[in-house]
């Protein structure tokens, strides 16, 4: 039993064999460390768990070996070489090994000639032929075998047992009854297998969605923040124009009332005038000269007067053109809304293939147009204008308008460059290369060292440390954005431009691979 219990500890949990080259985890679990590693290689990255106690690790751990682990494993496995050459070794010669003859069912112990003359010839301690003794113990009671076993109370029983206090339960002999056992837990591994890849495929389609809700609120929150700054821009044009048309029409109903006023000091000089004159007349004493003047023609001149500078309230060119201000600003809100509706649903280049009508003689095209591989084997492509001379290409899907993304995988080795072009971007020479014109901007991989690329101008990145990126493009905007996969997103850098040319997405490659994901 004591061997049977140091094989357990000694032994992995996932291959159930005792250790080989044992490792050590932060959680303080042993495994071989092939059996560890590739567990590890079938779990999802930043999914790393140790398959004893559960931990997980946000990275894959370092391990370490654990020596006397190792050496113990050895010893064992030597020691049950040595059993199975020699038979079993005595348990009480601890120093050598020396055969065993007998075994006390009562000690659970064998025994060599040496100890079995010394050991005690009581009757509980019951001796029995070596394989015969292999795992079996006595009854506590009536210190006989236990041969049976109860059903109906789950114990080992002897003979005696069986006779007495168990005389009328479902008693079977040990070996037909652990044979039942055994069918049972096969069923019930059949069962918990099945569920736990039930519930492994469930974990990986929640992961999966998980994902795709992340990187869905990264892209509306990209589209957002664009639309965003482009409605601020709108309102401070908008806002410039209700400005001058406030002013104007200020100026107008101002220009008007001033002239009203001018007319009307006019009359006033001329009613204080005549009011003067009919003044002066009815004073005067002499006949002649107040009856000369004819009082119809000053009354009805005098009239005249107040009818023309009866005006009223002032009319509406004296106003203010409240209407055609509401209507100019109610049409530039409904224009902010009509440009900015369905800009939040984001295109994904799903079907965003490789062209290999553009590819050169020195890149490979994977079968499903997804996966472009330097080569020093020449493809013999068909002769092309379209063809370039360096090893890059584009995608044969153009956008002339709207927001994507695609994301790509890059090797860990060897240079690259991803990123967008245009279709007149040249074919020959190194200014061709993705970054280096006018006409493409890139993300470069060099050396292990990253660079953001556009006409030659280069900006040095750090700390990129995945090889997973997504590239971000908001043509009416003129933005196109780069992030790094890692968790979380990191973004790396914003070109932002007008394009006058339809984008496509571009790549280079030279001893390493870029791959379209899906």
């Amino acid at each position: 039993m004591a061997t049977i219990d140091l094989r357990e500890e000694l032994s992995c949990s996932i291959c159930m064999n005792v250790f080989t080259d044992p490792v050590t985890l932060p959680c303080g679990h042993n495994f071989c460390q092939v059996c560890i590693s590739r567990t590890w290689d079938n779990q999802t990255e930043g999914e790393h768990t140790c398959p004893e106690c559960m931990e997980r690790f946000s990275k894959r751990p370092q391990v370490r070996r654990n020596l006397r682990m190792s050496n113990i494993a050895k010893s064992f496995l030597y020691t049950e070489d040595k059993q199975e050459e020699y038979g079993v070794f005595c348990t009480y010669c601890i120093y050598s090994y020396v055969p065993a003859v007998k075994s006390c069912l009562m000690c659970e112990a064998s025994l060599c000639n040496g100890h079995l003359r010394v050991h005690s010839r009581s009757a509980h301690h019951t001796l029995d032929d070596l394989l015969i003794s292999s795992g079996r113990k006595m009854c506590s009671v009536h210190k006989q075998l236990l041969d049976y076993y109860c059903f109906q109370d789950s114990c080992c029983i002897c003979a005696s047992c069986l006779e007495n206090k168990h005389k009328d339960h479902q008693v079977e002999p040990l070996e037909k009854a652990l044979a039942k056992k055994k069918e049972e837990f096969k069923e019930v591994l059949t069962t918990l297998t099945r569920r736990q890849e039930e519930i492994d495929g469930q974990l990986s389609e929640l992961h999966e969605k998980m994902n795709e809700l992340r990187d869905k609120a990264i892209l509306i929150t990209n589209g957002v923040r664009s639309i965003f700054e482009e409605v601020k821009k709108t309102l401070k044009a908008l806002k410039k124009q209700m400005m001058n048309e406030i002013r104007v029409s200020e100026e107008k109903a101002l220009l008007c009332i001033s002239d009203l006023i001018h007319h009307l000091k006019a009359e006033m000089d001329e009613l204080c005038s005549k009011k003067f004159h009919m003044s002066e007349l009815a004073i005067k004493t002499d006949p002649l000269t107040v009856l000369q003047h004819s009082t119809d023609n000053l009354i009805s001149e005098t009239m005249k007067v107040l009818s023309n500078g009866c005006h009223g309230n002032v009319d509406d060119e004296m106003d203010l053109d409240e209407d055609r201000l509401l209507e100019i600003l109610k049409t530039g809100l409904s224009d902010i809304v009509t440009s900015i509706k369905g800009r939040i649903t984001l295109v994904t280049a799903d079907n965003l293939l490789l062209d290999v009508n553009m590819a050169a003689n020195n890149v490979h095209i994977s079968r499903d147009l997804k996966t472009i591989c330097w080569t020093v084997e020449h493809q013999d492509y068909p002769e092309s204008s379209e063809r370039f001379q360096t090893c890059q290409t584009l995608s044969t899907q153009n956008f002339i308008k709207g927001q994507h993304c695609w994301e790509v995988e890059t090797s860990e080795t060897g240079n690259w460059i991803i990123g967008a072009a245009y279709p007149s971007i040249k074919r020959d020479k190194r200014l061709s290369y993705v970054g280096n014109n006018d006409k493409s901007w890139g993300l470069k991989r060099h050396n292990n060292i990253y660079v953001l690329k556009h006409n030659q101008v280069k900006i040095p990145l750090s700390g990129v440390r995945c090889q997973k990126f997504r590239i971000f493009l908001d043509y009416e905007a003129g933005q196109l954005s780069f992030y790094e996969l890692q968790d979380p997103e990191v973004h790396l850098h914003t070109f932002s431009t007008t394009f006058n040319e339809p984008l496509h997405a571009a790549f280079w490659v030279w001893n390493g691979w870029v791959r379209i994901k899906d």
